[in-house]
């Protein structure tokens, strides 16, 4: 996630020049390449659910609970988020959907080892 930005940022140097790349966007800015559009929004949705699994470690870790489990769903979720920041930036719909849906699932492993149902 947090290097995700990296080359959306050289398209946008690529495309728009340097000092266009350091101003604020304008409604009027030259359009970017489909691919660094898609990474773009991967990125945004990358950070939005790193919001939702980082607090479920940090709640596993304050409690002591690490179990095989717990440690193959944050795996699964590293995984997952990377794989869905591939696909969608390639622009392959179904598996967009299906990546986001496993690191969903991995990060719902995490709530139920919170309150201990797996």
């Amino acid at each position: 996630t947090g290097l995700l930005w990296v080359p959306y940022i050289l398209d946008r140097i690529r495309v728009r020049g340097l000092m266009g790349a350091m101003d604020n966007p304008k409604p009027r800015d030259k359009p970017q390449s489909a691919w660094a559009q898609r990474l773009y929004f991967a990125h945004t949705n990358a950070v939005d659910n790193l919001v939702l699994f980082a607090p479920l470690v940090l709640i596993l870790d304050s409690r002591s609970v690490s179990t095989d489990l717990t440690a193959a769903a944050c795996a699964v979720y590293f995984w997952a988020r990377l794989a869905h920041a591939a696909v969608y930036t390639a622009g392959i719909k179904v598996l967009r959907t299906l990546t986001f849906a496993v690191g969903w699932a991995a990060c719902a492993v995490l709530v139920f080892a919170i309150f201990r149902v797996v």
